[in-house]
């Protein structure tokens, strides 16, 4: 591949990546580019090819068509063995009869480095993943983010250029995660090592990723800042799987300069809008519960609702109404801080509720 002067290569780049099994297509024709150094995540439902991208740039499986670069190199004929990536899976796969410090270093006994030099990297690299001390341990008497850091450090430990990482929280509980997400991020930051990893888990890919890539039945739907994929989504799917949303769906009236009019058995409304969104095409309008208030003075757009139910969650609560005057029941959320949760009415209520038109986008039908 050639590459432009002053211009590093990307660290992964997949070039009409196809990938096939048994007439079942997987992988739909899929081009991306992961810069060096980069947190770099792949969200996406079960089943939607993200473990199987992970196998193509690994080697474990070779695509039906395309071509995959690591580093700017060919990756066409280079087995996994040979190439410049580590994989750590979802069970982490630690050897049991093994101590923590031989864990780490098996990579290197397989290439062949003494005893000594392994054992001293070893506890180079747990110290780098907080765990000095604990070479002499059995994975057996570690806890389960203790495991994973010692995972970490194996995969470290072969000086890889990108490290792969297959849903590798997904068996630990919600507060172990949390804290486990920080320091995957620093531990990234402080190596400097490019890490791909693959979830089904939103939060997990908004929290601590440089860019994520949205997949769903083998084709990217998007890439960008998770900032980016939360504020401006640019399909219904984006729209509906990334965070929380509300949909409201109708024909399109009108659409210039970035603004459409979108009407519906709920209502006319204005928001957001992508280049090419035409009148009379059907669409919806996608609203976060934050962005909804429960005052409609002052707002473009207002909704009928009724409310119906308060989830609690601490420093704020998840209203649930319901669209008053609707064709059939539909259910619409509401963040309320707790402060504000003696002002909002009361179950059973109507009111209605309002949103500005810079809140809400509307995006055509996929």
């Amino acid at each position: 591949m050639l590459v432009a002067s002053g211009c590093p290569p990307s660290a992964v780049r997949l070039s009409d990546v196809e990938m096939d099994f048994g007439g079942t297509q997987a992988i739909k024709r899929l081009s991306l580019d992961v810069k060096k150094g980069e947190f770099f995540s792949i969200l996406g439902p079960s089943g939607c090819g993200k473990t199987t991208l992970l196998r193509l740039i690994s080697g474990f499986l070779q695509p039906t068509a395309g071509q995959v670069f690591i580093n700017g190199r060919n990756m066409l004929s280079v087995p996994s063995n040979k190439r410049a990536t580590a994989m750590i899976f979802q069970s982490l796969a630690l050897f049991p009869f093994m101590t923590v410090w031989e864990n780490v270093a098996f990579g290197l006994e397989a290439r062949g480095v003494g005893k000594s030099e392994r054992r001293r990297e070893a506890e180079r690299l747990l110290e780098l993943v907080a765990l000095p001390g604990y070479g002499a341990r059995m994975p057996s008497e570690l806890s389960g983010g203790q495991r994973q850091r010692v995972a970490i450090a194996r995969a470290l430990a072969i000086k890889p250029e990108v490290l792969l990482l297959d849903e590798p929280l997904s068996a630990l509980d919600l507060k172990l995660r949390q804290h486990m997400r920080t320091e995957l991020r620093d531990l990234q930051k402080r190596t400097g090592v490019t890490f791909f990893y693959i979830t089904h888990d939103q939060s997990e890919a908004l929290a601590m990723s440089d860019r994520v890539a949205v997949m769903n039945a083998g084709a990217l739907q998007q890439v960008g800042t998770p900032q980016q994929l939360y504020s401006q989504p640019a399909t219904q799917f984006v729209a509906s799987f990334v965070g929380e949303t509300n949909a409201i769906a109708g024909v399109v009236v009108s659409s210039a300069s970035g603004t459409a009019v979108l009407d519906g058995p709920d209502g006319r409304f204005t928001g957001r809008c992508l280049a090419g969104l035409q009148p009379g095409m059907r669409a919806c309008l996608y609203v976060r519960p934050e962005a909804l208030n429960l005052e409609a003075n002052g707002y473009e757009n207002s909704l009928p609702l009724t409310m119906e139910r308060f989830d609690f969650e601490g420093a704020f609560a998840i209203a649930k109404a319901v669209v008053s005057g609707g064709t059939e029941p539909r259910q619409i959320s509401l963040t309320i801080s707790q402060r504000n949760l003696s002002e909002a009415p009361a179950v059973g209520a109507a009111f209605r509720a309002g949103f500005s038109s810079q809140d809400a986008i509307i995006l055509p039908d996929d």
